[in-house]
């Protein structure tokens, strides 16, 4: 059942994302991306799953009984959460461009960016 609602969460995050990044307006182009991108990282992290514990696989824990605890795949984390800061910082960076855009051409309409006057 979890899987299945994780599913159509990154299902319904993809077709937003698709959604907003074929609208006209730069800005929701922009957050489109962003929701692709985090639509990403969560299929990431739902593909590393949950690794089955072994008696050395979590070296903290060997040692204190019989029972060590299932753990999520570290590696994954870390580079999901590289992913998340980078993806922070090029919004920010694509919404100041985005405004440079909407002062130089006086329009975020991506349609009509491209004609000359």
């Amino acid at each position: 059942m979890t899987a299945l609602v994780l599913a159509g969460t990154i299902g319904a995050l993809f077709a937003l994302g698709t959604f907003l990044l074929l609208r006209r307006d730069l800005i929701r182009v922009v957050w489109g991306l962003a929701i692709i991108s985090q639509a990403a990282n969560l299929y990431l992290l739902a593909m590393g799953g949950i690794a089955p514990a072994t008696s050395d696989s979590v070296p903290v824990l060997a040692g204190h009984g019989d029972h060590v605890p299932n753990t999520a795949d570290p590696v994954v984390q870390a580079l999901v959460l590289t992913a998340i800061v980078i993806g922070f910082g090029m919004t920010a960076f694509a919404l100041v461009l985005s405004y440079r855009v909407y002062e130089e051409h006086d329009t975020l309409n991506v349609t009509k960016l491209g004609d000359r006057e």
